[in-house]
């Protein structure tokens, strides 16, 4: 694992007001993500977990506090600015693969290099089969995610998060859709690819169990780290 942080939080509040209630659902967080390191979140439901992943990789802006990402002020950027930078630095995974379903496997990882990075056909092709062999598709490349088991569409929605060489891939509970013999698998394999890639990982998880295969393991409570 390397030193250097690649993405931070500085002393992050959230603040929700629907015009008749204030809910302050994040309440201080600070962190720090390492190059090559992995990370699990846990914490029960309503703890701010996917909120905190949300504003950590610029889909919302904190109320307070600052998010650096490879050093870079994320949260004072403008959407396109933010967009731009998310593009480059950031994969996801979420529970809800959100796989294009008029498109094959190899179409569905390949894409997000072509319109984010400009990359040609051939290009993406090539990047998206390695992929998908990596993530044990080899043999169902062509088939769409209707075709497709639960846990091979979260592996195909892992293969395209990896497709642009994120430095950081933020994955909220990955595993929550899948039996458990699946959902281990599904860590085992994030975890290898966290390694080979040298990229590092932030997954938020309410399972304990799977979380213990992370590098280091933090607990949220009622929107704060529990000690």
């Amino acid at each position: 694992m390397s030193n250097s942080v690649v993405l931070e939080a500085k002393n992050i509040r959230k603040t929700f007001d629907d015009g008749r209630n204030v809910v302050e659902v994040l309440k201080g967080i600070s962190l720090q993500v390492h190059a090559g390191e992995f990370v699990s979140i846990i914490g029960s439901s309503g703890s701010g977990k996917s909120t905190l992943l949300h504003v950590l990789g610029g889909l919302d802006l904190p109320t307070q506090g600052e998010i650096l990402l490879k050093g870079q002020r994320f949260d004072r950027l403008n959407e396109t600015e933010r967009g731009n930078l998310r593009n480059q630095y950031l994969g996801f995974v979420y529970q809800f693969h959100h796989l294009l379903p008029e498109f094959n496997a190899l179409e569905n990882v390949a894409m997000p290099l072509m319109l984010r990075q400009n990359a040609d056909y051939k290009t993406a092709k090539a990047r998206a089969e390695y992929l998908l062999e990596r993530v044990g598709l080899k043999h169902r490349m062509t088939h769409k995610p209707g075709e497709l088991s639960g846990g091979e569409r979260q592996r195909v929605a892992t293969a395209r998060a990896l497709s642009t060489q994120p430095a950081v891939i933020l994955a909220d509970e990955p595993t929550g859709n899948l039996d458990r013999a699946t959902a281990e698998s599904m860590f085992t394999l994030l975890s290898d690819l966290k390694q080979e890639f040298n990229m590092a990982m932030l997954i938020v998880t309410h399972d304990e169990q799977l979380a213990q295969a992370a590098d280091r393991i933090l607990h949220m409570q009622d929107g704060r780290w529990k000690d």
